[in-house]
């Protein structure tokens, strides 16, 4: 069962869902650009017969606050997820990031060490020299003015070719406000120009899964070979999927993950 509720912080609510028993070792799930909590709705299920499985939207998405004027870097929403966690009383978890969210949970794992124990990163990027994404020119005011047609082709690339994108997911997407989207993707790539992923990792010391579409169209496949640089890592490429195995597959993405868990799974909190 869910229990979704808010979390007041600074710069505003911050939307929270839970699922599975509450004494089991948590699992948050981080989403990526334009997505949010919902995204992780296929995976949900497979994963709360052993974790309490928290998810979030990050400030700016889902049916979290949307501010003006807010800082949406990536270090802020590292903060504001670490406050979230205190909030619910999370001592230690496993964090999951799907695409953009790996960031995010690397500058957690930065500023938290003593509450992440181990990560899982889904399609991604080590860092911009691997991003190989063809940009889309949308030509509106919002995302109101376009239909769900143009919406599919701009995010097509987050999936693999012939995936039929399901229309929570495009629903997500114009959740989004048009100036926030702009100011989260400015946030990723200042974050990432600023110093790759393994890079930042490496000094930490934490269990690290590295899970890759071999079909990704964002990010350049034979990348993920970057994240092997982080001393104890795992990566492991899935063939058959894109940019999405937690949508694309997600039994498949399942299987990976709860056995890397099994063997880092922190103390229930």
């Amino acid at each position: 069962m869910t229990v979704s509720n808010g979390k007041a912080l600074d710069g505003g609510e911050i939307h929270v869902c839970q699922d599975g028993p509450r004494g089991a070792p948590a699992l948050l799930l981080i989403h990526g650009t334009a997505a949010s909590a919902r995204s992780w709705e296929p995976m949900v299920p497979l994963l709360t017969g052993s974790h309490h499985v928290i998810r979030i939207d990050l400030l700016g998405c889902g049916q979290s606050a949307k501010p003006d004027g807010e800082s949406y870097a990536v270090p802020d929403q590292a903060r504001r997820v670490g406050a979230v966690l205190d909030g619910l009383g999370v001592e230690q978890v496993v964090i999951v990031g799907h695409s953009s969210g790996g960031a995010v949970a690397t500058a957690l794992a930065e500023q938290r060490p003593d509450l992440v124990t181990a990560l899982v990163f889904i399609n991604t990027g080590p860092g911009m020299a691997a991003y190989i994404a063809k940009e889309v020119p949308i030509r509106a005011a919002s995302w109101a003015d376009l239909t769900d047609d143009q919406i599919r082709k701009a995010m097509s690339d987050g999936f693999r070719p012939g995936f039929e994108i399901p229309r929570s997911y495009v629903d997500q997407f114009r959740d989004i406000d048009f100036a926030v989207f702009g100011a989260i993707s400015q946030a990723i790539r200042a974050y990432l120009d600023e110093r790759t992923l393994p890079e930042r990792l490496a000094p930490l010391g934490k269990p690290l899964l590295v899970l890759f579409g071999e079909e990704d169209r964002r990010w350049r496949p034979s990348s993920a070979g970057d994240y092997r640089a982080v001393p104890g890592a795992t990566v492991e490429m899935l063939p058959g999927v894109g940019h999405s195995p937690n949508l694309e597959d997600p039994p498949r993405t399942a299987r990976p993950l709860l056995a890397f868990t099994a063997n880092h799974a922190p103390q229930a909190g």
